[in-house]
């Protein structure tokens, strides 16, 4: 994999999906969430690399890229400083940026700290935790899938999941739990949930938050409210782990904001229905009306 050296010399891991039809044009680069999961999981995003190259990174302390020196390294805000310094690796004006999950954060730390950058944003399926909300719909959907059978047992593994520190039970219950994530429960979902386990860094997952006050926060949101470019979050009408008004959230701290939920997806879009996902995100980056 190639790599770049970041802010305080280390150096990361990336690797790139070239556009399949030979398209020159700029990347879209790509941030996984977790926090703190192998950027493996993102695929080629329901196929586009079909007329994008891709740039995915791993993040720090997961995939090929190695651990912080600092604890703070893995914070948002440091990933942020870490994405900056692809950019200029890369040698991009602008450029597009998509994050998945936990990553929106990583996301907007960079749209509030280098809002030039940007042509578009695209945030899928975030949480509202930057902004300091927590929306209830995704408990709502959760409980709304309560006659399907693996229901059960996803409830007992959420239920216990807040207590467990021994890392291989941790797996057991994420597993468990995987369904509440998709929009069906079928093999392309469960080999996709099958993988989460050993994705994740734990090191990596515990310092994502870490670092940043209440003040931080704030002036985070107050720099969105001056970000240019047009901004797209995608959430799935069935995601039982951060639900559709997140994402509402999330779009309304900008001033080109937009949400969209997708129909009879959850958390991982492009896993449910990556035709779907694939045309919600070409559409708006080609600056087309979106589709019903």
């Amino acid at each position: 994999m190639p790599h770049y050296t970041s802010y305080d010399g280390t150096q990361l891991a990336y690797r790139v999906l070239a556009a399949r039809d030979g398209s020159a044009g700029p990347p879209l680069i790509c941030l996984a969430g977790g926090p703190g999961r192998n950027a493996a999981y993102l695929g080629d995003l329901g196929g586009l690399d079909a007329h994008h190259t891709l740039v995915v990174p791993d993040s720090r302390g997961t995939g090929d890229s190695p651990p912080a020196a600092d604890p703070g390294g893995y914070a948002f805000p440091g990933l942020a400083e870490d994405l900056e310094a692809l950019r200029r690796h890369l040698d991009l004006g602008r450029f597009a940026l998509l994050a998945h999950d936990a990553a929106a954060a990583t996301a907007q730390a960079y749209a509030a700290a280098h809002p030039e950058r940007l042509s578009r944003l695209i945030l899928v399926s975030p949480g509202a935790r930057l902004q300091g909300q927590l929306p209830e719909d995704a408990r709502e959907i959760f409980e709304s899938r309560a006659d399907e059978p693996w229901w059960q047992e996803a409830y007992r593994a959420v239920q216990l999941l807040p207590d467990t520190t021994d890392l291989a039970e941790v797996r057991r219950l994420l597993l468990q739990a995987a369904p509440m994530a998709y929009g069906r429960w079928d093999e392309p979902q469960r080999a996709h949930a099958r993988s989460e386990g050993e994705q994740l860094g734990p090191v990596a997952r515990a310092g994502f938050w870490q670092g940043v006050d209440e003040a931080g926060r704030r002036a985070v949101l107050a720099r969105l409210r001056e970000v240019p470019c047009p901004v797209l979050v995608i959430t799935g009408d069935r995601d039982a782990v951060t639900g559709t008004r997140a994402g509402e959230v999330v779009a309304e701290s900008f001033p080109d904001g937009r949400a969209r939920a997708l129909h009879g997806v959850g958390h991982y879009p492009w896993v449910d229905d990556p035709d779907l996902f694939r045309q919600a995100v070409e559409d708006f980056l080609a600056d087309r009306p979106a589709r019903p």
